[in-house]
């Protein structure tokens, strides 16, 4: 949805759009309030592209001083989208509040998270006395209520993972998106990264026995197999390398025959800013590649050398991979 918001942003600011291109990005914009908070939010984003080119472009212009406003009315979408007036732009700024476009900046319900990581942090947390909770980047958890067999905890979004000892008679329940994981003993890792139906739930297990719900449907995985669901249903179970699927644990990412546009996604997690892929081309190329987690720039210089991508830096973190 952000490449396509992007697309349309750039056909219309072009000044080159047919009518029936017109008509078409009016159409695709009222298919609901999320197409139009991505459009809205792309629309701006380049809007400071074009602020950013001048500043870089015109010697009239004092560069700090516009870099430093340009940095100010990044920080302040959030406010420009709560305090809009008229009714279509209040209903983009609800939205926005909930599933901010770009992700530019957290969620209410990641605000509101008992445990939460920013772009790039991770942290370890303990849970109910015995249960160890390593969190990645861009993730929040929420402490449900405990009922007499179990404890309970949210995965809100982003990936977490979880090792549990023996607990006698009590099980460690995690939720997440409509379904549940959950075991006596066992350390497993869930991630869920709250782009709709593409991205789904996946719950991998590293060591004893996790139980997957979701939908009346249950699947029972062991050490080495991983499970996938959404809102559509439950996936087979496949095997899966733990030590790779762990590597994040580690500070590690890795990329195997990785599609660029799953790159993106991958290096967005961690990186501060924004990368946009303005090809369709390269969205497809694959690549390889093993990298620390606070080195995602040298996933940019890889792809740069091995796709031939072209890199475009702009203020504020914005990057143009095309």
């Amino acid at each position: 949805m952000e490449s396509q918001a992007v697309e349309w942003a750039q056909r219309l600011a072009s000044g080159e759009a047919a009518p029936d291109e017109i008509d078409a990005a009016s159409r695709w914009r009222k298919q609901g309030p999320a197409h139009e908070a991505a459009f809205v939010e792309a629309e701006r984003v380049w809007r400071e592209i074009g602020a950013a080119r001048r500043v870089l472009h015109d010697p009239d212009i004092d560069y700090a001083t516009a870099l430093d406003a340009l940095g100010r009315r990044r920080k302040a979408v959030s406010r420009r989208f709560l305090l809009g007036g008229a009714a279509a732009a209040t209903v983009v700024a609800t939205y926005g509040v909930a599933n901010p476009p770009l992700g530019l900046w957290p969620s209410l319900s990641q605000l509101n998270a008992d445990f939460r990581t920013a772009k790039g942090e991770q942290r370890n947390v303990n849970f109910a006395g015995d249960i160890a909770i390593n969190l990645n980047t861009q993730t929040s958890l929420a402490i449900r209520p405990a009922t007499a067999a179990a404890d309970r905890i949210e995965l809100i979004t982003g990936e977490a993972a979880f090792k549990s000892s023996a607990r006698g008679a009590r099980t460690l329940v995690v939720l997440a998106a409509g379904g549940r994981a959950d075991t006596d003993a066992g350390r497993f890792d869930i991630r869920y990264t709250m782009d709709g139906d593409r991205s789904p739930v996946t719950v991998t297990c590293f060591d004893g026995c996790v139980r997957v719900e979701q939908g009346g449907a249950t699947a029972e995985l062991r050490s080495g197999q991983r499970i996938r669901y959404t809102v559509a249903g439950m996936s087979g179970i496949a095997m899966v390398d733990p030590i790779a699927e762990s590597n994040w644990q580690r500070g590690i990412v890795e990329f195997r025959n990785t599609p660029i546009v799953e790159v993106v996604e991958e290096i967005n997690r961690y990186r501060p800013g924004r990368i946009l892929l303005m090809s369709s081309i390269l969205a497809q190329k694959q690549i390889n590649g093993r990298f620390r987690i606070g080195e995602m720039e040298e996933v940019l210089l890889q792809l740069q050398q091995a796709v031939d991508a072209n890199i475009r830096y702009l203020p504020g973190g914005l990057v143009l991979l095309s």
